[in-house]
């Protein structure tokens, strides 16, 4: 954390959100995913769908229906030339009938990321903006990578 960037940048609560194994993150936005997407094999073709961005009430609270949602992180994630890292959900959202959808976050990479929020439940979920949602989990690398994370999202949402 006290490397320059640092691990974690604009963390809500630091001394909470670091964890035994890991740094959780929490909730920004929500929005809807609308329309299709497409995935090939050199990203020529890729395509993400639209959505828009769903609104908290007067308490900071959002109900959300049976569904999937994009969600962004408070966070900025600056991950040295030495680590990687896994996301989970945190074991709360799971025992709720939702969890988080992830990808593996790359040596290299810097950014505010966004993940797939599942909603499993019939009867919905409730969320406050800030909840400490997912939990990165770091892992150490043999050797530093010389060519880390160089994809379109370097840098997501930073602005």
């Amino acid at each position: 954390m006290q490397a320059n960037p640092p691990l974690l940048e604009n963390a809500v609560d630091i001394e909470t959100q670091i964890q035994p194994n890991g740094i959780e993150l929490t909730l920004k936005e929500i929005k809807t995913i609308e329309g299709s997407g497409a995935v090939d094999f050199d990203n020529s073709e890729r395509k993400l769908p639209d959505g828009k961005f769903l609104e908290f009430d007067s308490d900071g609270w959002i109900h959300l229906p049976k569904g999937i949602y994009k969600v962004l992180f408070n966070e900025i994630v600056n991950i040295p030339m030495n680590l990687a890292a896994i996301a989970k959900p945190r074991s709360t959202l799971i025992r709720c009938g939702a969890t988080l959808e992830t990808a593996v976050w790359d040596a290299g990479y810097r950014g505010r990321s966004e993940s797939l929020l599942v909603v499993y439940n019939a009867s919905g979920f409730r969320l406050k903006k800030n909840a400490r949602i997912m939990q990165l989990l770091f892992y150490t690398l043999d050797t530093e990578v010389e060519k880390g994370y160089s994809g379109i999202y370097q840098n997501e949402n930073t602005k």
